[in-house]
Order: structure tokens, then sequence, then C-alpha cells
């Protein structure tokens, strides 16, 4: 059964190592995430489930001890899902490495860790049963849910601007500090892949993992800084 849940930003930015210089415009994101991740540390779960969008080589299960790096971004840092031997066979994607470091600063050792690769364009009727076999994995579960809302709210974003995205973020964030599954399971797909919201399949799992768990929701942060949608937001 699902006891808490996390959801947070999967930017690289969010590594100080990657954000370099200006990694000081996003310390107050960086504060909200962990004091989300505190919260599945304080429910005390089986199992931990960090779930993150991925492309084709990405998708699917991750083991405790996967490694991920951030050299793609310039920067020699890697980080491992949970403490435990390295598994480098397969490479974490980029949002469940930005998972594993947030677990990392938050000295996580509480349970095991594992991570789900979502698709981004997995539908509404694929993610909910996903997230329902999730919840029935262990007697107390808990996820980590990364994903970005829009890319589009400047021109800037790297979806240039669409005048729909400030509405469609503004759905998403209230849904997610509600902790409103109806309103999750509701998010149009379609105008999620032209806003390039990545974490809407992955909220969408988790909508499935939290029926019938009766957790309420509060939300920690919202801003737009670089013209992408990014929410904070913990379930208990």
């Amino acid at each position: 059964m699902l006891v808490a849940a996390a959801i947070c930003p999967c930017p690289p930015l969010l590594v100080p190592e990657v954000a370099a210089g200006a990694a000081p415009e996003l310390d107050a994101l960086r504060a909200s995430c962990l004091d989300a991740v505190g919260v599945l540390a304080a429910a005390r779960p089986d199992r931990l489930v960090v779930l993150g969008p991925a492309d084709q080589a990405g998708r699917g299960p991750h083991p405790q001890g996967a490694v991920g790096s951030f050299h793609g971004f310039g920067v020699d840092l890697e980080v491992s899902l949970g403490a435990a031997e390295a598994v480098r066979e397969r490479q974490l994607p980029p949002s469940l490495a930005v998972g594993a470091w947030l677990l990392s600063r938050a000295d996580w050792a509480d349970a095991p860790v594992e991570g789900l690769g979502v698709g981004e364009p997995l539908p509404r009727d694929r993610c909910l049963p996903v997230g329902r076999e999730i919840a029935v994995s262990a007697p107390r579960v808990a996820l980590l849910v990364m994903g970005d809302g829009s890319a589009c709210r400047t021109v800037k974003a790297p979806g240039y601007f669409d005048e729909r995205a400030e509405a469609f973020d503004a759905a998403a964030a209230s849904a997610l500090g509600a902790a409103d599954l109806a309103a999750l399971t509701a998010l149009d797909e379609e105008l999620a892949f032209d806003l390039q919201a990545s974490g809407r399949a992955c909220w969408q799992v988790l909508a499935g993992a939290a029926e019938g768990a009766g957790l309420s929701g509060r939300l920690l942060r919202e801003e737009a800084p670089y013209g992408v949608g990014y929410f904070v937001a913990a379930w208990s």
C-alpha cells in the first residue's frame, strides 16, 4: 500500500555541479525537494520506488545500486540508486539520476530503493495499472516521483511560448498539491505532449498507486524559472 509520495522536478540543473555559477538560482527548489524526500523517510516504507521520465533506452526497472552520471552535462559526477554495490550494466536515465542525487543528499538508507523509467508517451490507461501494481508490491510503499511541467512558459523556454502552458501547469500544481487523483488522471495526454510536460505519465502512475490510500497532499513549491514548470509536493 502506498503510504507516502514526494513529487519533484528533474532538471539536471538541480545538481549544483551541473548548474555551476547558476546554482544559487535553484537553492530554494532544492531545499523544497529535500523537505519532500524527508516525508518519505518519516513514513518508514518497506520499499521505495523512484519514478522518472525516460527515453527508450532508460525505460523499465533499474535495481538498487544502478549508476547514473552527469558526464553528458559536462560534469564528472556519478550517483547510484541507494546504498548498495554499484550496478553498471545499464545507466540510469537523467531523471532517475537526479532522483538518486536527491536521495544521496538526504542520506537515504531506510528501505530498499528501485527505479522505474517511464516512457513519456505512456497512455493513462497503462499508467494507472502500473501504479496499482507498485502499490501492492509491499506492505508500505513510498514513491519519489520525478518530472517537470510544461516547457513552454516563455519565448526562451525549451519549447518556446505556448499560451496553454500556464493553465496546464496551474491544473497540474493544484492536483499534485491536493493529492487529487481524479484531476491527475484527467490531465490531457496530447496537450502534455504538445507542451513537453515530461511528468504527466509519472504523475498518472502515482494516481494509480494512490487509489484507496487516502493520502493528503501539500504543494511545497511551484515556479518556472527557465520557462519550465517545476512543482514540489509531498503526500502522506
